[in-house]
């Protein structure tokens, strides 16, 4: 199965092949400055079954170690990857083609939502990133 996404202007794609790994909401605040939004929508691929089509990303190292893409035309945000999440690439949900099928299942940074976000879902709630979740949602090779 291939999945596909783009930017506002379309100059920037991707695809992937096969099933994502994880998909949820993150509300750090890192993730929602870069995305002037209240909380945002990810999912986690490997990046061996990854691809950008069309005009490749920009790419910003935000810290040390981390690297957002986006499109150098519009500024859509594509993408991230990061050094503690090796073999990763991890898409915006909103960049999809088809993005009201995405189904989150979990929340990272939770302790960060903002109080006035109404998000009434029970899906689980983490404090902290990824790397604090239950499962090792790092492994890209599983």
């Amino acid at each position: 199965m291939t999945t596909r996404g783009h930017c506002l202007c379309k100059k920037t794609s991707w695809e992937y092949e096969g099933e994502v790994n994880w998909a949820c909401y993150c509300h750090c605040d890192d993730c929602r400055r870069n995305c002037a939004a209240p909380v945002v929508a990810w999912l986690g691929v490997p990046k061996k079954n990854f691809r950008w089509t069309g005009q490749a990303p920009k790419t910003l190292e935000s810290s040390k170690g981390v690297f957002r893409h986006f499109c150098e035309n519009c500024g859509s945000p594509m993408g991230f990857e990061a050094d503690h999440y090796p073999g990763g690439m991890h898409l915006y949900a909103g960049s999809l083609e088809n993005p009201e099928e995405f189904e989150p299942t979990f929340h990272v940074n939770y302790q960060s939502k903002l109080p006035w976000l109404q998000m009434n879902d029970d899906l689980p709630k983490y404090e902290g990133t990824l790397l604090f979740a239950p499962d090792d949602l790092r492994d890209y090779d599983a």
